[in-house]
């Protein structure tokens, strides 16, 4: 059994909490609301994000970040990826030198357009043993109940992405390893966009083939991008390439596809933001990844399309119509 800390009490944090739970450990999670924390510790359930689903014993909850690390041998961070930077350097003092962390966040953060693992590095000082990513096709409802699921877990050094793999492997949830940290971090990221992008397609009516051809049109972009920051194509075409981008995609589960719908429904941003408190990665990172883009010179139409919606400089509308009425070309150009 493992000491694991998770921070972030959200549907995907508490769902990995439960899978690393049923796979032997001691998980604590951390909470930004003791309310929260709270009916987890008595109700065995977190009712605002997942509610129904029982967790098991081995699973607590507390809003004390330095309780919360405590002798953990793996941190998983849950939290949005816009705020990571701020929360990790509150936190950073109560992590052991040792400890290693996991990032379960799937974004580009604003203005540095760094990856998640290189805004733990960077506030942490940790080196690449010790950290790791996890990311596939894992919508959190389904995770927690248990339905089969696989799943990439990625570090730079073997043996630690091993120890991961053992950490979370359970009867319903296979994880793989990887070393390729950069390829799963912007497939993971990148599919998050291009859900907004299907679902803005499906809000306006339009149907299969539409979203299949958005789909592999956003696949592409998704590997050129990776490709141009080091990583290797066959990441994308995995697990945490097209098995996660047609679950973000296909699923009415999924929040960015959601989001997308009611954009193309015709619902503001403002809107949309007010209706829930669910966070859709790709409504806030579709700007970094846009920039990350053009630093490195790889077209991004997608992004750039969706961005512009979510900006309010474009109707959803016009992203379909500037998808078809683009310069032809070779389809591997």
């Amino acid at each position: 059994m493992s000491k694991i800390a998770v921070f972030g009490a959200g549907s995907w944090g508490t769902a990995f909490s439960l899978v690393l739970a049923d796979a032997g450990n001691d998980v604590t999670i951390w909470g930004r609301r003791q309310d929260v924390c709270d009916t987890i510790n008595q109700d065995r359930e977190n009712s605002e994000y997942l509610p129904g689903i029982v967790l098991p014993d081995a699973v607590r909850a507390t809003h004390d970040p330095e309780e919360a690390a405590a002798g953990a041998e793996f941190l998983v961070l849950a939290v949005p990826s816009q705020t990571l930077r701020a929360n990790l350097t509150e936190w950073a003092p109560v992590i052991d030198s040792k400890t290693i962390f996991v990032s379960l966040m799937k974004g580009v953060e604003l203005g540095t357009v760094k990856r998640m693992s290189e805004v733990i590095a960077e506030v942490t000082g940790a080196g690449d043993d010790r950290i790791a990513v996890v990311s596939g096709p894992n919508l959190a409802k389904e995770i927690s109940r248990r339905e089969p699921a696989a799943s990439v877990v990625a570090c730079a050094d073997e043996k630690v992405a091993k120890r991961l793999q053992a950490a979370c492997h359970t009867w319903a949830f296979r994880p793989y390893t990887s070393h390729d940290v950069v390829g799963c971090e912007v497939g993971g990221a990148y599919k998050n966009v291009v859900g907004l992008c299907v679902g803005i397609a499906v809000g306006l009516g339009f149907g299969d083939n539409t979203t299949a051809s958005l789909i592999t049109r956003g696949l592409a972009e998704t590997a050129r991008l990776a490709q141009a920051l080091g990583a290797e194509r066959l990441t994308l075409m995995g697990l945490a390439g097209l098995g996660d981008l047609v679950a973000t995609c296909s699923s009415p589960l999924s929040r960015n596809r959601t989001f997308g719908e009611k954009l193309g429904r015709g619902m503001t941003v403002e809107e949309i933001y007010a209706s829930t408190r669910q966070v859709a990665e790709g409504a806030k990172s579709c700007a970094s990844i846009r920039d990350l883009a053009h630093r490195v010179g790889i077209d991004a139409p997608i992004a750039e399309q969706v961005d512009e919606v979510v900006q309010g400089n474009i109707a959803a509308h016009d992203v379909i119509d500037a998808f078809i009425n683009r310069a032809t070309k070779a389809e591997h150009e």
